[in-house]
């Protein structure tokens, strides 16, 4: 005996607003959460790129036996390294350098100054499109004045008056929600990141110095 065959049943349009309603409510819940989680990521990236740049200037004033510096800059595009640099205790930009890089950020990387301005750049870093959401405030060890500039000798110290000791990384906007990390730079010229969050001294992600630079 023959059966006929049912034809296959399409999804009818009450069926099809549930579903679309119950996937709006749901990216509705997700996309807060997505958006805080980008701009934790740009904070950690930022204060990363920081703390790689310190210990770039340290590893390379012990390698050369010779001052290199260490300076936060700021720029017209911040994507873009220019001759529109200039020191900065808030720049998200940042310029390892023999001699000080204002208005020469441009400058191709050399080892022999190609003239009495060439700041000699060993390496620069663009804070781009990562670094639109970021706050950083730099200051002197004890928090009592801006700095921008951190200079290590050849032993691989800190040698320069005024010398960046704290810099906070911050997202532009305030909350439990999101990340905040301080980079550390000692006397003796080590550099640590740490989480500004944690609140216990057994956690090696404390910061020993509190507060903030941030005024």
């Amino acid at each position: 005996m023959l059966t006929a065959r049912r034809a296959p049943r399409g999804v009818t349009l009450i069926e099809l607003a549930v579903a679309l309603t119950v996937i709006a409510l749901l990216l509705f819940a997700v996309l807060p959460s997505v958006g805080t989680w980008i701009r934790n990521t740009q904070v950690r990236n930022t204060a990363s790129s920081v703390l790689a740049g310190l210990q770039t200037a340290r590893n390379e004033a012990i390698r050369r036996n010779a001052a290199i510096r260490f300076s936060l800059v700021s720029l017209a595009d911040m994507r873009v390294m220019s001759s529109t640099c200039a020191l900065s205790d808030t720049g998200v930009s940042w310029v390892v350098s023999v001699r000080d890089p204002s208005g020469n950020c441009q400058r191709t990387p050399a080892n022999v100054a190609a003239d009495a301005t060439d700041p000699m750049i060993v390496e620069t870093h663009a804070g781009g499109v990562g670094g639109q959401n970021v706050v950083i405030c730099a200051n002197v060890a004890d928090g009592s004045a801006d700095a921008n500039t951190v200079v290590f000798n050849g032993f691989g110290r800190v040698e320069n008056a005024g010398a960046i000791g704290i810099v906070d990384v911050n997202n532009e906007t305030t909350g439990n929600d999101y990340r905040s990390f301080r980079i550390e730079i000692a006397p003796g010229g080590s550099v640590r990141m740490c989480d500004l969050a944690v609140t216990s001294n057994t956690d090696s992600r404390f910061c020993p110095t509190r507060g903030t630079a941030c005024s």
